[in-house]
């Protein structure tokens, strides 16, 4: 038995607040987690819509039934399967998705990107392969990705800000897990600004609002 690979095109779905105008100052690229749909996980960010500001929600493009074969349906980035080919997809997607932000909006406007829970693992890859114009980094109740190449990855991340945000009682964050975080981060040369809040595993929007302000 032998294993081939096609390349299929793939209609991809993404969600937006604001409207693109020559007054938008900030573009912001947010990736769910593990299990959600784009449409449900961008009102966590309605604090952020004004006139200047443009959010962009991408959906992963695995979809699967939550429970059984019917009812509420997730969406997942990646599994364990194909998984190089699945990177290689994620970051072409991502990189596609932002050129065509980019093309309506001003030359100056900021771009973030935020990654919760699975997505933050996804948008590290993404940033990590990719020379996308991002000034801002934003990793929400994420894991690190430990399979990032370091030799090559480190001038992605140079001199990129970087917020590590988790809530005091989500149930996904150790200490273990946030000094591994930690560790991979500084052979990256990355020093995260920490952020949390009194919450489990979810999107505080008081705190958004502070990173926004501060990052």
């Amino acid at each position: 038995m032998q294993e081939h690979s096609l390349i299929v095109p793939r209609t991809a779905r993404y969600y937006t607040l604001g409207t693109p105008s020559a007054d938008v100052q900030d573009l912001w690229i947010v990736c769910h987690g593990y299990g959600q749909l784009a449409r449900y996980f961008l009102r966590h960010f309605s604090t952020l819509d004004n006139s200047k500001t443009v959010v962009v929600a991408p959906e992963a493009l695995s979809r699967f039934y939550l429970d059984g074969f019917s009812g509420r349906i997730g969406a997942t980035w990646m599994t364990k399967e194909d998984r190089l080919s699945e990177i290689e997809d994620q970051a072409a997607y991502l990189n596609l998705l932002l050129q065509e932000q980019l093309k309506q909006l001003p030359q100056n406007v900021r771009v973030t990107v935020l990654g919760f829970s699975q997505g933050g693992a996804t948008v590290s890859r993404w940033l990590a392969t990719e020379h996308a114009p991002v000034h801002r980094l934003i990793l929400w109740a994420a894991s690190f990705p430990e399979d990032i190449d370091f030799a090559t990855s480190k001038a992605a991340f140079a001199n990129l800000p970087v917020a590590m945000v988790y809530g005091t009682r989500d149930e996904f964050i150790t200490p273990e897990t946030l000094e591994r975080k930690r560790k991979l981060m500084n052979q990256l040369g990355i020093s995260p600004g920490i952020y949390t809040f009194d919450g489990g595993h979810t999107i505080h929007p008081e705190t958004l609002q502070l990173v926004n302000e501060q990052l």
